[in-house]
């Protein structure tokens, strides 16, 4: 069973940068789509990113387009949220996922309901 695991999260003050990492627990050569999506205090999980399977296409939620980019390393199964710019409104917790099914709609591909695998999370502070 593939895992997720987050990391790179922590405090950091407005205009600061992070760089959010997501490992998987087996190897695998399937590719999947992978996103990072995020929980703010108050607000549902929202999708921040995603990224198709050879990293080739991405897209990116239109409240943090041009301060944060997603990316991958397929040889080290590793996903990537580069987040710069960063602002208070950014606080929460970011988790990455996965489609397993290789199903998902590109459409949908901001959608929580479009994967199936998710990690646990990590806590991103941004404060004023």
């Amino acid at each position: 069973q593939v895992r997720l695991m987050e990391s790179g999260g922590g405090s950091v003050q407005a205009g600061g940068s992070l760089r959010l990492s997501c490992s998987t627990s087996e190897f695998t050569s399937t590719k999947y789509t992978q996103g990072w999506f995020r929980r703010r205090p108050g607000k549902e999980r929202e999708g921040v990113g995603a990224i198709s399977p050879t990293g080739t296409t991405i897209r990116m939620a239109d409240s943090v387009w041009g301060r944060f980019t997603i990316a991958r390393d397929n040889a080290d199964n590793t996903l990537f949220l580069q987040m710069n710019s960063l602002k208070p409104e950014d606080t929460g917790m970011y988790f990455c996922a996965a489609d397993l099914s290789r199903k998902l709609d590109w459409n949908n591909v901001l959608s929580p309901t479009s994967y199936n695998t998710w990690g646990q999370g990590t806590q991103v502070t941004v404060s004023s």
